[in-house]
């Protein structure tokens, strides 16, 4: 019989005790686990840089990246037409808007309702296979449990149980529960296609709904995100950041966007309007007319005008705010990006670097030459305004909360190493130590936990003040910061955008990562050094499009690293020629999906159009993974041994076992 040091690990045990009070109890929940680990793992879905496009991604949250069709596929197969089979994945993606075109046009819909519910039962069969009864009775509707679990677990098949089955599904439509019923199972077969979805990032800017997707995750099952640079602008933002939220509006107003700011987080625009059309009524500001991809007709000259008003308003008040934090924190190494005082507003023209170029435009009637990174009057009540509009947002407020809830620089989950963007390297590929605070360095997996705790302070009241407005200051950094893992280029080059024609100067030097990324040893290096161990591990990202278009390969590093960035935003179509990648983790493979444009929901709905995708697989598994073979799995197998040991301190007295739960 095993021994165990009960002594040290006697208040754990009386702990534990209270949830499992006697031997029976504990041997039950052992059984259990133990059972538990046998299943197939769940199924991981991977997404990043969704920027906005709250359509798309819904519509993939949906159809689970193709699974449901694929799982539709493999039950139904040549017994259903293509049409038919179109029309039920439909049904389980749009189940409200679905029934209502399907009443308008079905003859006998009793005899509809009646070979559907078969269906989308058997479909909610396939997919909840691989779960314990337990977790799918959790994800079944109050309302619909019972129904849907004993349909579940009868089948047709035995003569016994065939009358039983056809008079549940008979008593459903006859009482006129029948849209509801097929409501709620569609939505079962959602939330049990995809079991943990994973966000790489950029949740926000450039698309209209960032705010929607965000509400979207609240009430989603179980999800996590390693924060990208764009997701980390708004949480500087909302931290009080006062470049970061410049840089927030300008994005807005550089994509036409006002969306989220405006309807979803109820941010007053206004003032910067007053302020834009009265600072810049004799500038045709064209350098800051919207880019839309060349299509602007949805907006009238005059909104137009004004969108470049506000943009120029805004990008000037932020090249000022911005210089100021890189002149108070030296140790950034960026008071070279403070360009102000490197114009000749006389001749029009800017030196960089030793050379001299001009300017497209030189009006700039806010800023004083003699002290150019000094805001007006006007622009410091304009900023404080926005500043308070920001920090009473109590939407935009909650949504950082959540996605600081749910957040990560980093993570590891089965073997697989994410972020958004990059870990910082030298030249020979070794980690790159980064200076975050004067004098601390740090280098991998030590820097992005730092990082962290460093976001979590900045909204900490008890974090030490001069510590915490550091904190709020390193948001700017993170942005756009050279050694920035969110980041990692030698700049960004929004000034001469915006005012030089040289597309020379327009340059952003990539960092070592991203040159050396596709070295396999390079990569099995940043494997080892956060942890991620095992013969098939990878690294994930997102963060730069890949440019499919021109023939660039999203799998690097002999399939160890992986870039999921296939330009999710329509603003990137155009470069990648795709509509975004996604990545399907289940039991029985790895897979890559690479995704043609979604038109709308709409068409959806009334045409059964879904996202035309491709899949490419990229590891396939020697056996089927089981939970025993996750994260889940270790964890589990610990569980057990901690009520093995409990049940050792019963069995011989050491701790006394009662009846009921305390």
């Amino acid at each position: 019989m095993k021994h165990y040091p009960i002594d040290k690990d006697m208040r754990y045990l009386n702990l534990l005790s209270k949830s499992f009070p006697n031997i029976a109890s504990a041997s039950t929940e052992i059984i259990n686990l133990a059972a538990i680990l046998h299943l197939p793992k769940g199924t991981e879905h991977f997404l990043a840089d969704i920027h906005g496009e709250y359509e798309a991604f819904q519509h993939v949250l949906k159809n689970a990246s193709g699974n449901i069709r694929r799982k539709v596929n493999e039950l139904f197969g040549n017994s259903l037409r293509e049409q038919d089979k179109r029309e039920l994945c439909t049904l389980i993606y749009y189940p409200e808007e679905k029934l209502e075109l399907v009443k308008q046009k079905e003859k006998d819909i009793n005899d509809w309702y009646h070979i559907t519910l078969h269906r989308l039962v058997a479909v909610c069969r396939d997919v909840s296979s691989k779960y314990t009864r337990s977790k799918v009775r959790k994800s079944l509707p109050q309302d619909f449990s019972y129904i849907i679990e004993e349909l579940l677990h009868e089948h047709t098949e035995d003569s016994n149980k065939t009358a039983y089955v056809n008079v549940i599904v008979d008593t459903i439509i006859s009482t006129g529960r029948a849209d509801a019923f097929i409501i709620a199972i569609a939505k079962v077969i959602q939330r049990l296609a995809i079991d943990q979805l994973h966000i790489l990032g950029d949740i926000y800017d450039r698309g209209p709904g960032a705010h929607i997707i965000m509400d979207t995750l609240r009430n989603y099952h179980s999800w996590d995100i390693q924060w990208g640079n764009h997701d980390m602008l708004w949480i500087g933002a909302a931290a009080g950041n006062d470049a970061c939220m410049c840089e927030v509006i300008r994005i807005s107003l550089r994509y036409a966007n006002l969306t989220t700011l405006e309807e979803g987080y109820g941010i007053n625009l206004m003032p910067l309007a007053t302020f834009a059309m009265a600072t810049y009524k004799d500038d045709p500001c064209e350098e800051f007319l919207p880019k839309l991809g060349g299509d602007i007709a949805h907006l009238d000259e005059r909104t137009q005008r004004l969108t470049a008003q506000m943009h120029k308003a805004i990008a000037v008040i932020q090249f000022k705010v911005e210089s100021q934090l890189y002149k108070i924190h030296p140790e950034w190494k960026m008071t070279g990006r403070c360009l102000l005082d490197k114009i000749n507003y006389q001749k029009g023209t800017i030196s960089l670097d030793g050379q001299t170029y001009p300017l497209t435009s030189c009006h700039f009637p806010t800023i004083d030459q003699k002290n150019p990174y000094e805001l007006t009057k006007e622009e410091k009540f304009l900023v404080c305004k926005l500043h308070h509009s920001f920090a009473v947002s109590e939407k935009l407020q909650g949504h950082i909360q959540l996605m600081l809830a749910h957040g990560s620089i980093y993570a590891v989950f089965n073997n697989n190493l994410l972020f958004h963007a990059s870990c910082p390297l030298n030249e020979d590929g070794t980690l790159k130590e980064v200076e975050i605070y004067p004098g601390r360095h740090y280098n991998g997996a030590e820097l992005m936990r730092h990082i962290e705790i460093m976001v979590r302070n900045a909204f900490q009241t008890d974090t030490d003040p001069e510590e915490r407005q550091y904190d709020i200051d390193f948001f700017l950094y993170l942005w756009l910061g050279p050694n920035s893992p969110l980041f990692d280029k030698s700049k960004m080059a929004t000034f001469e955008r915006y005012f030089i024609s040289d597309k020379a100067t327009w340059h952003e030097e990539k960092g070592n990562y991203f040159k050396l990324r596709d070295d396999e040893k390079v990569v099995d290096h940043i494997l080892d050094a956060f942890g991620a161990k095992g013969p098939n591990r990878h690294i994930i990202n997102g963060h730069v499009p890949v440019k499919a278009a021109q023939g660039e390969n999203p799998i690097k590093a002999n399939g160890k690293l992986l870039v999921i960035d296939g330009g999710f935003s329509k603003a990137y179509h155009s470069e990648t020629g795709i509509a975004g990648y996604t990545l399907v983790f289940h039991s029985r493979s790895l897979q890559l999906v690479q995704h043609e444009p979604f038109t709308s929901q709409e068409d959806a709905i009334r045409r059964g159009t879904d996202i035309k995708s491709t899949t490419q697989l990229v590891e396939l598994s020697n056996h089927r993974l089981l939970v025993a073979d996750t994260d889940k799995g270790i964890e589990l197998r610990h569980q057990i041994e901690d009520l093995e040991e409990l049940l050792y301190a019963y069995r011989h007295g050491i701790i006394k076992e009662s009846e009921k739960k305390k």
